[in-house]
């Protein structure tokens, strides 16, 4: 059975970092882009970066450029968000996801959930005072 599994979420107050970690099973991870998703309470869910398989090209959304960093380690099967800097609008459960190969601009921001083939279960990062 393939699946995503994601950990490292919590409580962090606010400026502090967390870093997230997807780990796949029954499949490998070098033929497929990761992403990572989040939803916020009351809000739709939102890709806010994402990698791609072959050259290891990175993409983020506006929200997050500049804090977050994403990267894979294939011979682990996992990947990862690193979490800078974050303040209470990152607040929400945050999801890695895959699809083949590529991924872009395009398949981040609201309203692309179905751009992507395979979801884990979410972990919930909290940033709070």
């Amino acid at each position: 059975q393939w699946r995503l599994v994601e950990s490292g979420g919590g409580l962090v107050q606010p400026g502090g970092s967390l870093r997230l970690s997807c780990a796949a099973s029954g499949f490998t991870l070098d033929r497929y882009a990761i992403g990572w998703f989040r939803q916020a309470p009351g809000k739709e869910r939102e890709g806010v970066s994402c990698i791609t398989s072959r050259d290891y090209t990175t993409y983020y959304g506006d929200s997050v450029k500049g804090r977050f960093t994403i990267s894979r380690d294939n011979a682990k099967n996992t990947a990862y968000l690193q979490m800078n800097s974050l303040n209470p609008e990152d607040t929400g459960v945050y999801y890695c996801v895959v699809r083949a190969y590529v991924c872009y601009e395009k398949v981040l921001g609201r309203g692309k959930d179905e751009a992507w083939d395979l979801w884990g279960q979410g972990t919930q990062v909290t940033v709070s005072s």
